[in-house]
């Protein structure tokens, strides 16, 4: 079987990850004369969550630029990845995924956004292909059902940690939470903040924005008007920014909080120069692997389009890391299946386990949730640029 021969900086994480065979190129127009399994990317690259679908769809670009192939019971497939803009919309999700069933895909990937995933879940179950999720939080997006599953914490967990942070780190007792109106991850996971917050002992002022709002300016001065201490909104990243610039224009200082969504370097980028606190709970820390960076770094680097894909420099964001581990899980998945038939690598899925950057993974067997007890949490550092390490927080 030969080896990969990819990119010089990275070459050491090829031989680490997965010894792959391929004799051609199976995305790019080419033939190996290999078979094929299709691997369908379900994700936004346009719209609310367009940046963070993006920079979660590079982790599975650079992971197959790594491991192209897989080999299944002695014959070297080459892995197709077939994407699909789900355009964030909960409306459009089922045409999206429609397009990755017709297009033959063994097994999906995605998506960032729980609201397009769950739309997404009903199609994907008719068609019976498996779905992995990335970084959808919310529950729902794998409760009742057998043919979704993720690599990630969930919200309950989530909101808990930033409830714990606000409370005992903080030391606050009065929280603003906002959220999008009908969207399933910020309500869900403004829900469960409130849910520990006030079993805390803390009280909570909740505010819902509309779809397409993109002024904030009565949202932040209500926070302050109501003597808020904290102000959470676990938005788009696209939101995101606005609030940063109205809270920042109205001299609101208390701190601020958010999920994964907000940990992106366009957030970084909106609090550069600000007196803004900001801090999230996220899936992994940059600087963890070296390895991993620098060979992620040095790919991106290499192609311009790749780099505005991540925001136009190379910050690592840890729904890049997701993505690359959530390739790695399918190709496990397909190997253990010892197919590329829907149904085997779905049924092997129960069972697959694997050692990725942001963790070891394996899933519950109830809904087919990762096991996972541990949020990262960072503060964004607005005169470096970057992100501040705190001490990640582990429940139970």
């Amino acid at each position: 079987m030969k080896k990969i021969l990819a990119l010089a900086l990275s070459l050491a994480l090829v031989f680490a990850l997965c010894a792959c065979g391929t004799t051609g190129e199976s995305s790019g127009g080419k033939t190996s004369g290999n078979p094929v399994v299709k691997i369908g990317i379900f994700e936004p690259a346009s719209g609310d969550n367009g940046a963070g679908g993006k920079q979660e769809t590079l982790g599975i670009q650079y992971a197959h630029s790594v491991c192209p192939t897989v080999e299944i019971d002695g014959t070297t497939y080459d892995v197709e990845l077939v994407p699909v803009d789900n355009e964030s919309s909960n409306e459009k999700a089922a045409t999206a995924a429609s397009t990755l069933v017709s297009a033959g895909a063994s097994v999906v990937l995605g998506s960032y956004g729980s609201g397009v995933s769950i739309a997404a879940g009903p199609t994907f179950e008719a068609a019976g292909i498996p779905v992995i999720g990335v970084t959808c939080t919310n529950p729902q997006v794998t409760e009742g059902n057998s043919h979704y599953f993720r690599i990630c914490f969930i919200d309950p967990f989530q909101g808990t940690v930033l409830a714990n942070y606000a409370y005992n780190e903080l030391g606050v007792t009065k929280a603003y939470c906002l959220s999008k109106l009908g969207d399933d991850y910020s309500g869900g996971l403004v829900n469960y903040f409130v849910e520990a917050f006030t079993a805390l002992g803390g009280e909570c002022i909740e505010e819902t924005f509309p779809d397409g709002n993109s002024d904030f300016t009565s949202y932040v001065a209500n926070a302050k008007s109501a003597g808020c201490e904290v102000f959470l909104s676990p938005v788009s990243t696209e939101a995101a920014q606005l609030i940063i610039d109205q809270c920042s224009a109205q001299g609101y200082e208390a701190p601020l909080l958010a999920g994964d969504t907000w940990d992106s370097n366009v957030v970084l980028q909106a609090a550069s120069g600000k007196d803004i606190d900001i801090t999230v709970t996220t899936f992994y820390n940059e600087g963890a692997d070296a390895e991993f960076e620098s060979g992620f770094k040095a790919w991106l680097n290499a192609d311009a389009t790749l780099l505005a894909s991540n925001g136009g420099d190379d910050t690592v964001s840890a729904v890049t890391v997701m993505g690359y581990d959530a390739y790695f899980f399918a190709l496990e998945a397909i190997k253990n299946a010892g197919s590329v038939e829907s149904a085997a690598i779905m049924d092997a899925l129960w069972a697959t386990e694997y050692d990725g950057v942001s963790g070891h993974i394996a899933l519950d067997q109830d809904n087919g949730d990762a096991i996972r007890n541990t949020a990262y949490v960072k503060h964004a550092n607005t005169e470096t640029g970057a992100w501040d390490a705190l001490d990640p927080v582990t429940i139970g």
